[in-house]
Parts: C-alpha cells; sequence; structure tokens
C-alpha cells in the first residue's frame, strides 16, 4: 500500500473543509435572525409550581393508629391530591395569559409547568401577575403588582419561587 500521510491533495480538503465549516459558524453568529419589531419587547412566564394540598391533613385517633399494622403507623393522614392552578397576567388592565391548570400525575399530586411567551409594545406599562393554588381558599393568594418600563427588544422574564413570590427579571 501507498503512504497517503502526506499527499498535499489531502491538505487541500481538510483545508477546504475547516474554511466552510468556519464560513458557517461565522454566518450564523453575525447575523442572526431579528424576531421582535423595532418598537417590540417580549414578556416571558415560566417557572413549576405545586399547588398546596387539597385537603388539610387529618390526625388520627388512637383506636385507628392501633388498628394499622406497626409498619403504617403515622400520627397524620394526608390526602395526595394537590389543587388546580388559576394563573392570570395583565398588562394596563387587559388579561395577556389566564389559565386553569391541572396537576401532573395519576392521583393528582404533581406539579404544573406554566410558560407563557407574548410580544408587547414597548415603553411603560403596569404589569399585574396573580395565582391562586389552594382550591380551600377563594381569591388569589399570590399576586405581584409593578409599574414596568420595558426597553425595544428586552425580553422580561417572570418566575416564581414558593418562599419570596413572584419575581420580575
Amino acid at each position: 500500500m501507498a503512504d497517503r500521510s502526506n499527499n498535499p491533495l489531502r491538505f487541500l480538503l481538510q483545508a477546504f473543509n475547516y474554511c466552510l465549516f468556519m464560513g458557517l459558524i461565522w454566518y450564523f453568529s453575525a447575523l442572526p435572525v431579528q424576531i421582535l419589531d423595532e418598537q417590540e419587547a417580549m414578556i416571558t412566564i415560566a417557572f413549576a409550581h405545586a399547588g398546596e394540598l387539597r385537603e388539610p391533613c387529618r390526625k388520627l385517633s388512637s383506636e385507628e393508629l392501633a388498628q394499622l399494622p406497626a409498619n403504617m403507623r403515622k400520627l397524620e393522614d394526608c390526602p395526595r391530591e394537590r389543587s388546580a392552578v388559576l394563573i392570570e397576567a395583565l398588562l394596563d388592565g387587559e388579561t395577556l395569559y389566564k389559565e386553569l391548570l391541572q396537576p401532573s400525575g395519576l392521583f393528582r399530586d404533581g406539579g404544573v409547568d406554566i410558560y407563557y411567551n407574548g410580544r408587547i409594545l414597548s415603553g411603560k406599562h403596569r404589569f399585574e401577575i396573580k395565582m391562586n393554588d389552594n382550591a380551600r381558599s377563594e381569591g388569589f393568594n399570590h399576586i405581584f403588582s409593578q409599574d414596568i418600563n420595558i426597553r425595544p427588544a428586552q425580553i422580561m422574564l417572570v418566575d416564581f419561587d414558593s418562599l419570596t413570590g413572584f419575581g420580575v427579571n
């Protein structure tokens, strides 16, 4: 067999492939597609959340505990099912997003994934987001309201933490 390791044609084709690959990388990094108009911005609501338990835990009596096997005795009986999550987002008093999300899982004991992505006009607005994650209470138990000034091509992210509530980035 002939030794092909130093073949000039091989080096030329390799250089051509590298140039082609680098050209594609340059093209896609230097010329991104613009998805927003000049005066548009974007609001993204994205988080995962598990609603409160649908029913409160119940303390077992001593008679009920005695009927259970020793390895299954616990002081409280807590149902697994969680509440549905109602979420509503408003911009200047008009509804952007409103949804009632049922918990996932075979026993409806999982959380919900909330995702909304929408275009708005840039400028000053009044943003409000409300959520009810407890079927035992009326109205909204998590409310966030803030005046925002969103710049053109800005993406405003709204998230939720169970300890601190809603946050806007």
